[in-house]
């Protein structure tokens, strides 16, 4: 494993575990959130198609993303390994709820010096909202993509608890 895509849902749990591999593995780690958004307003980077096509050409990376559409099919095809966070809802929403609250709450500086507000809640984008109502799609994607003979050389690791993927990375 020299090249990891980190895939799930929002709020299950993708940029802890790339970290925590990119420390036991020693690879250089790409949070793409915060590639992709570059500014106020969760303004969108230019040079953002541009710079993943940059990193993912070198021999050696971790990324924590299913991967935005302009670049997916780029890293899917770059990449020699999945790491595949299959949660039930029952499981990641807490946990996308609880980092929202959090995040909200003490007003953390996000990606391009935004933050999660109250009256973000409102809205579909907002990530609770969003890991819901994406949770079967994201699913049920992640599983064709795994299955395309385009990307049959990947090793794909797929848990569907947290126990499952404590256990893997603590074999590594």
């Amino acid at each position: 494993m020299e090249r990891i895509l980190v895939v799930g849902v929002t709020g299950a749990g993708k940029s802890a575990l790339a970290r925590a591999l990119s420390g036991r593995l020693g690879l250089p780690y790409h949070e793409l959130d915060a590639l992709y958004f570059d500014g106020p307003g969760w303004a969108v980077n230019g040079s953002f198609a541009e710079e993943v096509s940059r990193f993912s050409a070198r021999p050696r990376w971790i990324v924590d993303s299913l991967g935005y559409p302009e670049v997916r099919d780029l890293l899917w095809a770059r990449a020699d390994a999945v790491v595949w966070l299959d949660y039930p809802r029952h499981v990641v929403m807490p946990r996308v709820v609880r980092r929202s609250l959090r995040r909200s709450a003490r007003r953390e500086v996000l990606f391009g010096g935004n933050r999660e507000t109250w009256g973000g809640w409102l809205s579909r984008e907002h990530p609770v909202w969003w890991s819901w109502a994406q949770h079967a799609g994201r699913r049920e994607e992640i599983a064709r993509r795994t299955r395309d003979p385009r990307f049959a050389p990947l090793d794909t690791h797929r848990f569907s608890r947290p126990a499952e993927t404590a256990a893997w990375l603590a074999a590594l």
